[in-house]
């Protein structure tokens, strides 16, 4: 089992900056790949970013291309997302996941290939 606790979230304003953390125990993650969700209230869960943890290899959601970066400190068994220049549609709980094993890049984005979710850290940005 993985347990994953978020946090940095917080009340910001538009153009500002924002560093999320994902700080995973339980086990040390090795082939895993761990996510970044969000969901804004009354729509559905959205995919952020995501990183394979051994290969590093990264995929970032449309919403936050040129804005979002996903990362993670393989000692620290913690993944981190940084978005710049946040806008207020940015607003909502932003999840971390992580899946039970490695999974194909094609299956990054899905919310179906994790099994382990956080509790979730709001956002909000105001204009």
């Amino acid at each position: 089992q993985v347990q994953l606790i978020e946090s940095g979230g917080g009340l910001v304003q538009a153009g500002d900056s924002l560093r999320l953390s994902c700080a995973a125990s339980g086990r040390s993650l090795t082939n895993e790949a761990m996510a970044w969700f969000r969901q804004a209230p009354g729509k559905e869960r959205e995919f952020v970013a995501s990183i394979r943890w051994r290969e590093g290899n990264v995929y970032i959601g449309d919403s936050v291309s040129g804005r979002g970066t996903i990362s993670r400190i393989k000692g620290e068994n913690t993944g981190y997302l940084q978005l710049n220049n946040l806008k207020p549609e940015d607003t909502g709980v932003y999840y971390c996941a992580a899946s039970n094993s490695r999974i194909i890049v094609s299956a990054m984005p899905s919310n179906s290939a994790y099994r382990f979710w956080g509790q979730g850290t709001q956002v909000t940005v105001s204009s």
